[in-house]
């Protein structure tokens, strides 16, 4: 994983990862690098220093201030081809790391060849979103190559997606923290008088509420450092999930089934979750210094995505077999300090996710209100109704505490289509004229698989689901 334009000295790792204003490189990156999308057209009348400092221009000389253009104030092609892998595998690596051994436990060991299949289609639609990048340089996001492709309404079709994606990983990251902190704070007793709420509810209130005042921040320079907080702790968590297998003193002798065709539709959403990157993948094509190595970018990251997944599988169901939990943090032995470390981790992952999440809402929000209206009085606006969605997001978590089913969900309902479907009509689009009659069947047969994954997928964890929920009541 080396440039082969320019070799990375220690001091060169080191800026590959460490966060800047420029290259974010996380789960959440598409928030900051939408958010600043929005931002640049916003400011495409201001100067470029107060484009780069996102402050309100009030330079009087705006237009001898301005030598670059728009497009150019919010990307920087300064990406070289580690920082680029650096940046895809940890957008790729994050919350679904952590079901994939129950999902393979649940799917049995031959649905590996699904979670290898997903992760070859979903490196070929990256190559193809590259390749519908590379038809119009005015293209650099997702949405602009909905909008390339199908105008306005796919402009919009993008937008849906990408923000129900948003919502839902949201609440699937409070569920994770609410199923976590009871074992952090192992012992812990916390009552309220009238106030009907077990401890794990109330410590996960309480998380987000220390969370709440980041959703606040107007700056996102501020909070670019907690996208490299989100990478790091995916790391840490991947590393104590190995540590366990070899030092941990747990046998690795469980059997795994063969295959459980009934459970698959729901074990396929949780796959496809793990592969949901690609509404910032445009970015980070815009983002390189030579963009002629994304389909490179895309192989390689995701061949070590895909292995360290499949890894990470195979491990914790022969660790824990039928007794893995969805969440793998969850099954792991609690007296361990590798156990310590990785609950932290994961507890610690949602609190670096929330402004990031946010960024997209917060901006296309502050430019739909009046322009005469304060700093003071947007930055109230935006931060109340961004509190209002967290609270919303919590009391639903709190609601659907069904981790493995919310995951599948999303990944059915939502990330097929923004990982398989879309990628693939809008390649078919845009390059309509100069794809060959294979390559057309190609994208097509992804299409349709991508649908039926999706449908079937979606009806499954959604009955799932709601059968939990019945059981929740009833119990």
């Amino acid at each position: 994983m080396s440039d082969t334009s320019m070799p990375i000295s220690g001091n060169n790792w080191w800026s590959c990862l460490t966060p800047n204003n420029h290259q974010v490189a996380s789960e959440s990156v598409h928030g900051a690098r939408l958010a600043q999308a929005h931002l640049a057209k916003k400011c495409s009348s201001k100067c470029s220093i107060c484009v780069e400092e996102n402050k309100e221009c009030k330079c009087t000389d705006h237009e001898n201030r301005l030598a670059i253009t728009t497009t150019e104030h919010h990307v920087k092609r300064s990406s070289s081809f580690a920082h680029s892998v650096i940046n895809m595998i940890g957008m790729l690596i994050g919350l679904g790391q952590l079901s994939t051994p129950y999902a393979l436990e649940n799917g049995g060991w031959a649905s590996a060849f699904l979670l290898i299949g997903l992760g070859i289609m979903c490196a070929y639609t990256s190559h193809i979103m590259g390749k519908c990048l590379d038809e119009d340089s005015n293209s650099k996001t997702y949405q602009d190559l909905g909008e390339q492709a199908f105008g306005t309404k796919g402009r919009v079709l993008a937008s849906t997606f990408i923000y129900l994606e948003i919502f839902f990983a949201l609440v699937s990251y409070t569920i994770s923290l609410s199923d976590n902190l009871p074992l952090v704070f192992a012992g812990v007793q916390i009552r309220l008088p009238h106030l009907h709420v077990s401890t794990a509810q109330l410590l996960t209130i309480i998380a987000v509420l220390v969370a709440l005042p980041s959703v606040w921040l107007r700056d996102l320079s501020s909070i670019s450092f907690l996208s490299f907080g989100g990478i790091l702790m995916s790391l840490i968590i991947f590393a104590m999930v190995l540590s366990t297998a070899v030092f941990g003193g747990v046998s690795t002798n469980q059997s795994i089934p063969v295959l459980q065709l009934r459970k698959i539709p729901v074990v396929s959403g949780l796959y496809a979750f793990s592969y949901a990157g690609h509404i910032v993948f445009p970015n980070i094509y815009t983002a390189m210094k030579d963009p002629s190595k994304f389909t490179k970018v895309s192989i390689t990251s995701f061949t070590i995505v895909t292995t360290l997944y499949t890894c990470l599988a195979f491990t914790g169901a022969k660790l824990f077999g039928p007794a893995v939990s969805s969440q793998i943090t969850l099954s792991m032995p609690p007296h361990q300090i590798t156990t310590k470390i990785a609950l932290w981790a994961t507890v610690l992952t949602p609190m670096t996710k929330y402004a990031l999440e946010f960024a997209p809402f917060a901006i296309q929000m502050e430019q739909n209100l009046p322009s005469s209206m304060g700093r003071w009085s947007r930055t109230l606006i935006r931060g109340s109704i961004g509190s209002i969605l967290l609270l919303l997001i919590l009391a639903l978590a709190l609601s659907v505490p069904y981790f493995q089913y919310v995951l599948s969900l999303t990944g059915s309902l939502v990330s097929v289509g923004i990982c398989l479907v879309l990628p693939c009509a809008f390649y078919l689009k845009i390059c309509r004229g100069q794809v060959s009659k294979p390559v057309v069947v190609l994208n097509a047969l992804i299409i349709i698989f991508g649908v039926v994954l999706g449908i079937v997928g979606t009806i499954s964890s959604s009955k799932s689901l709601i059968q939990s929920m019945q059981r929740g009541k009833s119990s």
